[in-house]
């Protein structure tokens, strides 16, 4: 019976760091417009991680143009998701940032993590 579940198993992206909740991140996304492709880039907050197996998710905010905030959710094992590159990680108390949503400015902001 596990050799069947095994079988399903979507082997792990390698270009995919170890995420948490709040890093600052860009995330390089393979996308198909016709019959082009191109990659775009998408950077943000991370505001959650689901770990989750083959459902294993994380989820991006941004501040878009007027200052309207957009969030993405990747699936962590798509190949679609060229690479992830952690820019800083920040020092955080919960594993879901959604309090970043009413907050703007620098009540926003999220205090650095640096390596000793």
């Amino acid at each position: 019976m596990s050799d069947l579940l095994k079988a399903f198993d979507v082997p792990n992206n390698p270009n995919i760091p170890e995420l948490w909740a709040g890093d600052a991140v860009s995330v390089h996304v393979r996308l198909k417009e016709g019959k082009n492709q191109r990659i775009q880039v998408y950077k943000g907050t991370v505001i959650r991680v689901h770990r989750g197996g083959n459902n294993a998710t994380f989820t991006v905010r941004r501040i878009a143009s007027n200052g309207i905030g957009v969030e993405r959710t990747f699936l962590a094992h798509s190949p679609l998701v060229e690479k992830v590159e952690v820019h800083k990680s920040s020092y955080v108390r919960r594993s879901r940032l959604y309090y970043l949503r009413e907050r703007s400015g620098k009540s926003a902001r999220l205090k650095q993590k640096f390596a000793k």
